[in-house]
């Protein structure tokens, strides 16, 4: 199964499964009048509709370039992610301004035994989809799968201590509690549409690929110093899942064309290899060194193979 296939199977995946949890939690948000069983029910009514986005932008970043969109559609992930903080962002909002308002005015409660245990089912399910999306977006470089699994993990959190909330207020008859749960619970939901926003806009924004990953590429260049004089200018990005790096190759400036352009395609291709969905172009430069010996490398020569800075031009 590719890549593409096995993101949108776990998109189908989340979204079935966000449908059964949300209708789930209403029934017992209506049974208990709970608001910390409805804060979750809300949110697993945002689920759907995150889910179902994700579901759309996987889709659509998986379609091949075209005349509009040369680097592909990668970006759409990115996208999805970002729709996922702002919906998260408003129901947390939600969540705080409806448990002030019960705070204010009271509440009145009942039933909560089977409220308790909707939320402890709820959280067994998301713990396993939760893992389940994790290790599909580790495996295919999906940013809306990550933000997917992280909002199912969040879901656990949010659950178990609803759950020990509720028994507090069943044992002490603190039913001011429920609200309070609820605005802590919505606090959490700021924090981590925030860290999606965060995630988001570093894609947007063309932020850089980790340092591990421009170290491997480095290590990748370096092995193939025989036939090179050194790198610089080197450039990366993500857009999705995918990674978009260039760069400049210096070679002997007695090599020909097809050597130099044999040399580029070899270590895009080792690229490639090495770091899964990158999209590699290497621009090639000459050697600009008086002294070069025609025969050899310039490699070979007295000066040592260079890595130029990132930031070279």
């Amino acid at each position: 199964m590719t890549n593409g296939n096995r993101k949108i199977r776990a998109a189908r995946i989340s979204l079935a499964t966000a449908l059964c949890l949300a209708t789930l939690k209403v029934l017992a948000a209506l049974a208990t009048g709970s608001l910390a069983v409805l804060s979750s029910a809300i949110d697993s009514l945002l689920d759907i509709l995150m889910s179902g986005a994700n579901y759309f932008a996987i889709r659509q970043a998986e379609l091949p370039p075209d005349s509009k969109h040369p680097f592909g559609h990668g970006k759409f992930e990115t996208v999805a992610t970002i729709f996922q903080a702002l919906v998260i962002s408003l129901s947390g909002l939600w969540v705080l301004y409806e448990s002030s308002q019960r705070l204010i005015h009271g509440t009145s409660l009942a039933r909560l035994e089977e409220g308790m245990a909707v939320l402890l089912i709820s959280s067994v399910v998301s713990w396993k989809i939760a893992r389940y999306l994790k290790a599909t977006a580790k495996a295919t470089e999906s940013s809306a799968l990550k933000a997917d699994a992280l909002h199912f993990s969040m879901d656990i959190y949010t659950n178990v201590a609803l759950v020990v909330g509720l028994a507090l207020v069943l044992w002490l008859k603190t039913p001011w509690l429920d609200p309070v749960l609820s605005m802590l619970v919505g606090c959490y939901i700021l924090f981590e549409a925030f860290r999606l926003v965060r995630h988001g806009m570093g894609d947007i924004l063309d932020e850089q690929l980790p340092a591990s990953i421009r170290d491997e590429i480095g290590e990748i260049i370096a092995l193939h110093q025989a036939h090179l004089v050194g790198y610089h200018r080197l450039r990366t990005r993500r857009a999705g899942s995918q990674k978009i790096i260039d760069f400049h190759l210096t070679v002997c400036q007695h090599f020909s064309v097809a050597e130099a352009h044999k040399i580029a395609d070899h270590l895009e291709q080792r690229i490639r290899e090495k770091i899964g969905g990158s999209d590699v172009t290497i621009h090639i430069d000459p050697c600009s060194r008086l002294d070069c010996d025609a025969g050899h490398s310039c490699s070979k020569g007295p000066h040592p193979f260079k890595k130029g800075p990132q930031t070279e031009a």
